[in-house]
């Protein structure tokens, strides 16, 4: 795992590799440079041509007219404020396209990933990737990119206009100026940031986990009274952000106020040789006014580079993180064009598994079953039936072994057909904060009221829902808040009977009901066995009096044993 206090890349990567999402944008953001350019070199025009009009009137020899200069003065005001308006609407408009562009890739990555590689990912972790993460990134975009060019071209085109027009000491002096700040101060200053930049913002997504899961299991903090210690906890870990925070604001301050001395002494240093160029009869009054009133003018876009460095470090982690989750390799590839089958046997041959540099979770497994049985799979708690039935839907890559479906080993099976032909009902079933019937159209988006009501009945659930105050039109509520944990087992349950899937695998379908509903749900499932086949994964005995077959794991081996009863 990566160290939150850590960049896996370097900054100039980072930032090419930001730079690279642009595409197509790129014509825009050349837009924007030019623009940006364009309208700082306008707002410095305003008082480069008053300058222009106090050599004039010093005896400088200069073309243009008073009236000419008063023009020119003021269209470069305008044309400064229109420039500078189209120049933050390009970098803008980048920025928002860009940020729907990166959620768009990290839901795509997301759904690449998952199961497997989101089991253990902290859900809050994720959220606040999606949303303050991405949020930081548009600083990059809006006000980074940009900047730093529009810096580039207006302190070369001053470099030479001071050059050319005045003096090349002052030229030089400006240039030296434009390094210092622009450059060499925000190299100092980053170094300093980076470790609490970076620190912070895997802090802050380690906070909004800890805070998202405190309010999800608000209900069991107040049964074991556990809110004090819970709020101390918060407490924490806001006081380790603070600090963070209060870090960081030192050392940009530092920043910034090294940054407007450096400026004050680079603009002392311009006027100082100036005045002796003057005195020693090497420039005239005149020209050393446009020189010296052009260098005066020409530090804003370097000292805004300067103060990149405190919004940059938060900038970077942030794209770390989603770049690292872009990058992020899925433990299975979705099989594309693969081979299709309609469900009718399943064949599990010497199959061993062991998650990334961990112990061996199962060996030599041998099973099989076909339509129109019940399998049933018992074991203690941790012994690796769960992770039997995510092998099925190769929701993890399978070490060695077969898992062949009609004959067809699952690596070669169409992602979506076997998904198709295979359903799931898992533990803990999720219910989004939806109507009661929204959640179950899930599984089959165009199934009719008659489908609905039939699959609901066979979990033992249509009844319950009848009684609620708008049946099958009553909101679950926030994680189905609204339900209790057997309820919601029951619609998961439906769920999988209304998807018709010739394969359901079932693990703990029984565990958070009574012993009414569980006979009611094991009668269902006993009826529906001559249309599919059920895999059935449960620590109950009285859950495995329904099997036609029951296979023990111990040790991660499974074997297959005489049922208690039929």
């Amino acid at each position: 795992m990566i160290k939150q206090n850590s960049l896996r890349r370097s900054g100039a990567k980072i930032m090419a590799s930001l730079i690279l999402l642009l595409g197509s944008l790129v014509y825009i953001m050349v837009l924007a440079v030019i623009n940006g350019s364009a309208g700082f070199l306008c707002a410095m025009g305003v008082t480069l041509f008053g300058a222009v009009g106090i050599a004039k009137a010093l005896g400088e020899s200069i073309a243009l007219s008073y009236g000419m200069i008063i023009a020119l003065t003021i269209g470069c005001g305008v044309l400064s404020g229109l420039l500078r308006y189209l120049e933050q609407y390009s970098n803008h408009y980048i920025a928002f396209r860009l940020l729907a562009v990166l959620r768009d890739k990290i839901f795509g990555a997301l759904r690449v990933l998952c199961p497997a590689k989101l089991e253990t990912r902290q859900k809050g972790s994720i959220i606040a990737m999606i949303t303050s993460d991405i949020e930081t990134l548009e600083v990059f975009y809006a006000h980074t990119i940009s900047p730093v060019c529009i810096a580039v071209i207006v302190s070369l085109t001053v470099f030479f206009f001071v050059g050319f027009v005045s003096s090349w000491w002052l030229a030089l002096a400006a240039l030296m100026g434009f390094i210092i700040i622009g450059v060499i101060i925000p190299l100092i200053f980053s170094g300093r940031l980076k470790a609490s930049g970076v620190k912070y913002r895997g802090q802050f997504a380690s906070f909004n986990s800890y805070f998202l899961d405190s309010i999800k299991g608000i209900k069991d903090i107040v049964f074991n009274n556990a809110g004090r210690k819970r709020e101390a906890e918060v407490n924490r870990r806001s006081d380790l952000l603070l600090e963070e925070t209060r870090k960081m604001k030192r050392n940009t301050a530092k920043a910034f106020a090294v940054t407007e001395l450096c400026v004050s002494l680079f603009i002392i240093l311009a006027l100082g040789i100036g005045i002796y160029l003057v005195a020693n009869d090497q420039l005239s009054v005149g020209r050393m006014v446009i020189g010296v009133v052009a260098v005066f003018g020409s530090f804003g876009p370097v000292i805004a580079i300067s103060a990149l460095p405190g919004s940059l470090t938060q900038t970077f982690a942030s794209g770390d993180r989603v770049l690292n989750l872009l990058s992020e390799k899925p433990v299975v590839t979705p099989i594309i064009n693969g081979e299709k089958f309609n469900y009718n046997n399943l064949q599990v041959s010497e199959l061993s598994f062991a998650y990334d540099h961990g112990p061996q979770v199962l060996s030599d497994i041998c099973m099989y079953a076909q339509k129109g049985e019940i399998i049933g799979i018992v074991g203690k708690s941790g012994c690796g039936k769960s992770t039997f039935l995510k092998l099925l839907l190769r929701f993890w890559q399978k070490s060695k072994g077969g898992i062949a479906y009609n004959g067809i080993d699952i690596d070669n099976i169409d992602t979506d057909c076997l998904l198709n032909n295979v359903t799931m009902v898992s533990q803990s079933t999720y219910l989004f904060d939806e109507t009661i019937e929204d959640n179950l159209r899930i599984a089959k988006p165009d199934a009719d009221q008659e489908e609905i009501e039939a699959a609901c009945r066979l979990a033992s659930v249509h009844d319950f829902i009848l009684t609620l105050p708008e049946g099958y039109q009553s909101p679950a509520g926030a994680l189905g808040d609204n339900l209790s944990a057997g309820e919601k087992q029951r619609i998961g349950l439906a769920r999988a009977f209304l998807r018709g899937s010739g394969l359901i695998l079932l693990d703990e379908p029984t565990s958070n009901v009574d012993s009414i509903n569980e006979g009611i749900i094991l009668k269902a499932l006993r009826e529906q066995k001559q249309k599919k086949s059920i895999i059935l994964v449960s620590h109950r005995e009285s859950t495995m009096a329904i099997a036609d077959r029951i296979y023990r794991v111990e040790g991660g081996r499974m074997y297959e044993q005489k049922p208690n009863s039929k």
